[in-house]
């Protein structure tokens, strides 16, 4: 299925380097090829294989090749300095993708900088905000069954769906995280990989965990780190500029698929919900230039709200996710008497949308499909 950012790709391609980076398996091989079609001649390489390494070691493709795919190229050593080298060198008419299920950003401190060389893109999974623009029809109970990535998601038997996220586990916990690190004890992390899976939407406690897995706290946020970095999770931290009392410094912890997550119908929809708003987050950031993040709120005293968008560390919607309870939320009420931020709650089963007291309460259908992607 073609997905909504080739163009975006293919435009910087003309102007720099680009690197695609996303969850394994969220469709960036398949991106990278339909791309790879608009051009007279391309090669993709990836440093899985090895006669694809002796290609990109070596530098051995032809001078007349249009688009240059590298696939893994984050786990060559000096990969960065290598990359720096192919670009400073390359014919003008050369375009180079660089794709990696890893996150290629957390490297900008390791080797010579590649900066003024490259953009960065975040392929990740389907939300329906993409689904709308590239015409493909879903239901939110499909998107929370199954997740947005594309295997799954499409796949016409449940059966399948649930085969594809044993085998995606296995191939991350026994393949993505020891070429990722240095890990001696694999039991330990996936046992804080199945912790975590029971405590989405919840402040994290890396004590409690170190506790649960008989690790030190250290080793808890070396793996939490390493899950990250691997997008299998992502971290929503509090924010508390201009909000006082909002001290709360735990995290929160959301799956880049929403299938992997163990709760009611309710936490899954709040991860599937975090899922899109992170996308939307990216957005603003690859393709707008905008300083954008998603956080939540917390007090001393328990007030909550599952998310805030904040624009320059200052708060510009404050969101509640509800699964059907039309009421609002007592956290957003108190955020939003006290702050009267604008203020949403999404429901996903809703009859009627309205505005409550200046706070809309809206169908989260509505909602999801008007992001940014």
């Amino acid at each position: 299925m073609k997905r909504h950012q080739k163009q975006a790709i293919i435009r910087d391609l003309e102007k720099k380097m680009v690197l695609l980076a996303g969850p394994r398996q969220a469709g960036k091989t398949t991106l990278s090829k339909d791309i790879a079609k608009e051009f007279s001649s391309s090669i993709y390489l990836t440093y899985d294989h090895i006669e694809d390494r002796k290609i990109i070691q070596s530098g051995s493709w032809l001078p007349s090749t249009e688009l240059i795919i590298l696939d893994e190229i984050h786990k060559m050593p000096q990969w960065k300095n290598f990359l720096k080298g192919v670009y400073d060198t390359k014919s003008d008419y050369q375009k180079i993708l660089v794709t990696g299920s890893a996150r290629l950003e957390i490297f900008n401190q390791v080797g010579d900088s590649l900066a003024g060389r490259y953009f960065l893109h975040r392929l990740l999974p389907l939300s329906p905000a993409e689904c709308e623009k590239i015409g493909k029809s879903y239901t939110l109970d499909r998107f929370i069954e199954r997740g947005g990535f594309p295997e799954p998601f499409l796949t016409k038997e449940l059966i399948d769906a649930n085969r594809w996220r044993l085998q995606y586990v296995d191939s991350l916990l026994r393949t993505d995280v020891l070429d990722f690190n240095n890990i001696h004890n694999l039991n330990a992390i996936r046992l804080v990989f199945d912790l975590l899976r029971a405590k989405v939407g919840s402040p994290i406690s890396y004590t409690s965990i170190a506790e649960d897995v008989g690790i030190a706290v250290n080793t808890v946020r070396k793996y939490i780190q390493i899950l990250e970095a691997l997008y299998v999770v992502f971290r929503v931290t509090p924010i508390s500029h201009n909000i006082a009392r909002s001290i709360i410094k735990e995290p929160k912890i959301y799956f880049f698929d929403t299938g992997l997550v163990k709760g009611d119908d309710g936490i899954k929809f709040e991860n599937f919900v975090a899922n899109c708003l992170l996308k939307h987050v990216h957005a603003k950031i690859d393709y707008l230039a905008e300083n954008y993040s998603l956080n939540y709120l917390q007090t001393k005293e328990r007030h909550e709200v599952d998310f805030a968008l904040t624009k320059d560390n200052h708060i510009e919607m404050m969101i509640e996710t509800k699964l059907a309870n039309h009421n609002i939320g007592k956290g957003l009420a108190y955020f939003f008497d006290k702050y009267r931020f604008p203020s949403y709650q999404i429901v996903k089963e809703l009859k009627h949308e309205r505005i409550d007291h200046d706070i809309q309460i809206v169908k989260a259908s509505n909602f999801l499909k008007t992001l940014d992607l």
